[in-house]
């Protein structure tokens, strides 16, 4: 064999392995691809081995995974003219490999402008507290004016969440003060429900001790030994136990002037006889602190 014809052998193999690497295709198992023939879609191919006629074919893969797309920053005035700045992230992936090929040139791209235009519409509509305290309902929004629009391209939009808020300082120096403000009033009134129901307590007390008199004598004891556990030297005797004193030295001193009249009267029978009678020393009633 000449050299020339090796040399045409060679020249057959590499366009034979030329053709063959230009018509052999990968799909991957997350894509589909979309073939096109002389410029018109033919259909679409599963993942797999697939093979297109050169120069003519031409196969564009198409990845059906979830895409993340964050949405920038947006600078948003609500309806009670608050001016915040709100980013959020949108989830989507393609469910129609045809018509996200065909319908528009850029999915990413469009859905980034798209879902940054909603985010301003729908904020708009709302309040600052409905912002704030609504975020899943404004989510649930976004995400079906999203879907009516991208259902076109084949796209569906899966999620659709706010992720940052920034309000101005002056709005949040308010609400701080509106925070406290909402703590204090709670504090009171739970302190005020906490004064109701000792009084009521007290009042039970009260009752139970008007009719067991003894009791409050018990309590009185108990405070006493509870004032002598720390070992000092002040001796408080409450103002029951000095009234009841007082009452025993009233009851001992009518006593002796009803014995003395006893025996005053046969001697006046006899002749007026001078009786010195002494009056009993006057008893305190208040408390006595002895130190």
């Amino acid at each position: 064999m000449d050299f020339t014809a090796v040399v045409i052998w060679l020249i057959i193999a590499a366009l034979v392995l030329i053709l063959a690497r230009a018509s052999i295709r990968i799909v991957r198992q997350y894509e589909q691809g979309v073939l096109f023939r002389l410029g018109r879609v033919i259909g679409v191919r599963m993942p797999g081995l697939r093979f297109i006629i050169p120069v003519i074919d031409r196969l564009q893969l198409v990845s059906l995974r979830i895409v993340t797309m964050p949405i920038q920053s947006q600078g948003i005035i609500t309806q009670d003219n608050v001016s915040v700045d709100i980013s959020a992230v949108a989830y989507y992936r393609v469910i129609d490999a045809v018509k996200s090929v065909v319908a528009i040139e850029n999915v990413a791209a469009a859905i980034n402008q798209i879902a940054q235009t909603t985010l301003r519409k729908v904020v708009g509509r709302h309040s600052l507290d409905q912002t704030l305290s609504e975020t899943e309902h404004i989510n649930s929004d976004i995400r079906e004016i999203l879907d009516a629009l991208t259902l076109e391209w084949g796209v569906e939009v899966t999620l659709v969440e706010l992720k940052d808020i920034q309000l101005p300082e002056s709005m949040k120096r308010a609400m701080a003060r509106q925070a406290e403000a909402e703590r204090e009033k709670r504090a009171k009134i739970i302190a005020a429900e906490g004064e109701s129901i000792a009084a009521a307590a007290l009042g039970e007390a009260s009752d139970m001790m008007m009719a067991h008199p003894l009791a409050l004598q018990l309590r009185n004891l108990q405070s006493l030994v509870e004032i002598a556990v720390d070992k000092n030297s002040t001796v408080v005797f409450p103002a029951p136990l000095m009234s009841t004193i007082g009452e025993l030295s009233a009851f001992l001193a009518r006593e002796t002037k009803a014995a003395q009249a006893a025996v005053a009267a046969p001697t006046q029978a006899a002749g007026p006889t001078p009786v010195a009678t002494t009056a009993p020393p006057p008893v305190p009633a208040a408390p006595t602190k002895v130190a």
